[in-house]
């Protein structure tokens, strides 16, 4: 892999939910798809990502303003609680440090994070309550 790709999925690690969760099955199905140093590395990563933002050291205004977007909006997924499960899992020790070091902040993109939107197979059915109050 190289450094770039490397960044890329410590980011998707940290931020894309499907992403970390794929990843995690890969692991204990033992078949990851990368080397286990590249997953350990970027799971580290991927935790700093989740500290208090850097005063100073990063690439560019975009890039610090994407990570603390990135950062509100992993919270409602659980993210770094799941991150730090996983790494305890793995036998890892705690992320040392208070903020994100400035190296990691960089104008990383996401993959699109939604659901399908084709419309269900099936019609959901009709609730027979509403039926008799529109009777009424």
């Amino acid at each position: 892999m190289t450094s770039r790709e490397k960044m890329q999925l410590a980011y998707e690690l940290a931020f894309f939910p499907p992403r970390l969760n794929q990843m995690w099955r890969e692991h204990r199905a033992g078949r990851l798809s990368c080397d286990e140093a590249t997953f350990r590395q970027a799971l580290d990563d991927a935790c700093r990502l989740h500290l208090a933002l850097p005063e100073t050291g990063y690439a560019s205004q975009r890039a610090f303003e994407r990570l603390a977007t990135y950062q509100a909006r992993s919270r409602a997924y659980g993210m770094p609680r799941f991150i730090r499960f996983v790494r305890a899992k793995l036998g890892e020790p705690p992320v040392t440090g208070t903020s994100v070091p400035g190296h990691l902040v960089r104008d990383i993109a996401l993959p699109l994070f939604h659901r399908d939107s084709r419309p269900p197979e099936h019609p959901p059915k009709a609730d027979s309550t509403v039926k008799d109050l529109k009777s009424n």
